[in-house]
């Protein structure tokens, strides 16, 4: 009478191992570009002097620095030994095939390093990698590159060190600007609450998976289940939404571009737990293996993929670190819930009606009851 459980179980667990697979790449290929979090506060504090039109900020949790040129005029950036590295203008972005920065910048992204025919003193070779008037770019003179935190945050971890100043010149025709900014070492918030914030969460939503599924408790029971699940996943679609406004630019087609290239998988996880919490409201055939399933991958794909998030100051988000946090642990409590009460429900099915179909004792019972 365990057996359709135990085949149940495996099935969640072989579409989980599934998904693990295919999001594995492209969750590792954009984590180069835009950590999931990050101890150090990089920001620009000004340009000197300001060209009207011509804006500087960093992004992505300090990852890259973003130009936005609305000057009319070309911008040209430049790299560590003083060359031309990148310019942006009227006919679009160019970068620089002969600067080293070009490559150097590269190996912050995980590629390798430097091109043979990389020459700070050689002729440009411009080369078009973009037709709009924005460009991001990995710089070393923003970041911190080193593994261990800088001296004075060892000796005092207990509050924020200005690490350094840092600048960056560009040429605005022949005037030169100076990009000017900061870069803060901020201390790292404690994850303990949150983890155990997760935890009771986990433990209050697979707890309705306890509930006979035979009386009308059962019933409201699922459909608690399923709403929370529901809520947990529109949490993830908020902060992928958050990451594709820190990824993308602040135009309509750049955050969906972000959405659907880096943040894909995320989002259909969100989404399909929406879907499945509503299905499970809606008290539908198989509602508890949904929960299950969808449960899984949003603990997960929504939480522990995320769960830098609980031990970093800096994130790649657009809002509070604190309401990401509250995401997160959203995501990490109704889908662990939501796995545990859909996994409960199946073995209680199993157990009340020995070789039937998982899941219909519970439906018929539920709308007599309902």
């Amino acid at each position: 009478m365990i057996l359709p459980t135990l085949r149940r179980a495996g099935l969640v667990a072989a579409a989980v191992l599934t998904a693990t697979l295919a999001l594995a790449a492209p969750a590792a290929a954009h984590g180069g570009d835009a950590p999931a979090g990050t101890d150090y506060r990089t920001e620009v504090t000004g340009l000197t002097p300001a060209p009207p039109g011509l804006t500087v900020h960093a992004v992505e949790a300090g990852a890259r620095l973003e130009l936005v040129n609305h000057t009319g005029r070309d911008i040209v950036v430049i790299g560590y030994s003083g060359e031309p590295y990148l310019r942006v203008g009227p006919a679009g972005v160019y970068e620089n095939r002969r600067s080293p920065a070009t490559y150097l910048n590269q190996t912050l992204a995980g590629d390798t390093g430097l091109s043979p025919d990389a020459d700070p003193a050689a002729t440009p070779v411009w080369r078009r990698v973009d037709d709009g008037t924005a460009v991001r770019w990995h710089d070393q003179r923003a970041r911190w590159l080193d593994d261990s935190p800088p001296p004075q945050a060892t000796a005092d971890p207990t509050r924020e060190h200005r690490v350094r100043d840092w600048t960056v010149p560009l040429l605005d025709g022949t005037t030169p600007v100076t990009v000017r900014g900061d870069l803060t070492w901020v201390p790292p918030p404690d994850p303990y609450p949150w983890w155990v914030a997760a935890t009771l969460g986990f433990l209050a939503v697979g707890a309705a998976g306890l509930l006979p599924a035979a009386r009308p408790a059962g019933a409201r029971g699922l459909s608690t289940v399923g709403a929370l699940l529901a809520l947990g996943g529109a949490g993830l679609v908020v902060l992928v939404l958050g990451r594709a406004l820190d990824a993308g630019t602040q135009s309509l087609g750049g955050v969906l571009a972000a959405l659907f290239t880096d943040q894909v998988w995320s989002l259909v996880t969100g989404l399909g737990s929406i879907a499945a919490g509503v299905f499970a409201v809606a008290r539908r055939p198989a509602a508890d293996f949904a929960l299950a399933l969808a449960g899984a991958c949003l603990a997960l794909f929504g939480g522990f993929a995320n769960v830098a998030v609980l031990s970093r100051p800096v994130l790649p988000m657009p809002w509070p670190p604190t309401a990401a946090r509250v995401l997160v642990v959203l995501a990490l409590a109704t889908g662990a819930g939501a796995l545990g009460a859909g996994i409960l429900r199946l073995h209680a099915a199993a157990r009340a009606v020995p070789g039937g179909p998982v899941g219909a004792p519970v439906r018929d019972v539920e709308r007599r009851a309902g």
